[in-house]
């Protein structure tokens, strides 16, 4: 496996399309289509970055992550990550997540954020209201269908915040970030 920068490459781009609807469609049908995902390349690619996992054999496209500045580059959303579902739990997540942070640094970032929306109650956030003891909810989260913020726990992100409702009613949005070490 190697991570590199995207080449200007149809071929890779579908890939990667490809994987934003495979990898969302069962928690968050964002990309119904390859029209909408390559929508939202193009525009992480002339924003931002994106970073691909590839199969040095056979140079498919094995995950990515994308990222957009904000503040001036101070901070960076990291926008999205996702990985073939067959190639999961493999470390490839977790090596992206590693080489975007460095990415970031060399651009001069000091905080990494990312949302991870809870549309299907799989956390202890989902369907209460959070505007009552939102920190202690927070400070209790469980995780009850395997949610992604655990696997960014483990990579050093912790929950910044959350925005109730996000979407929809019971279906916040879990604001995790860190700190870009220099």
């Amino acid at each position: 496996m190697l991570i590199i920068d995207v080449p200007a490459d149809l071929t890779l781009y579908h890939q990667m399309a490809d994987l934003l609807i495979i990898g969302f469609r069962e928690h968050w049908n964002a990309w119904q289509t390859v029209e909408e995902a390559l929508v939202d390349i193009e525009y992480i690619l002339a924003m931002g970055f994106a970073r691909i996992a590839i199969d040095e054999s056979d140079r498919r496209v094995l995950g990515w992550i994308g990222g957009l500045p904000e503040y001036d580059g101070n901070v960076w959303e990291l926008h999205p990550l996702v990985v073939r579902p067959d190639r999961q739990r493999q470390g490839i997540g977790r090596a992206l997540v590693a080489d975007f942070e460095v990415q970031v640094q060399l651009r001069g970032g000091l905080t990494i954020r990312l949302g991870s929306d809870d549309e299907d109650a799989m956390t202890s956030l989902a369907n209460v209201d959070l505007y009552d003891q939102l920190w202690d909810r927070i400070a209790h989260i469980q995780n009850l269908k395997d949610h992604p913020y655990t696997f960014y726990f483990k990579c050093g992100y912790r929950i910044i915040g959350v925005v109730p409702d996000a979407n929809g009613r019971g279906k916040p949005d879990i604001i995790m970030g860190k700190r870009v070490e220099n």
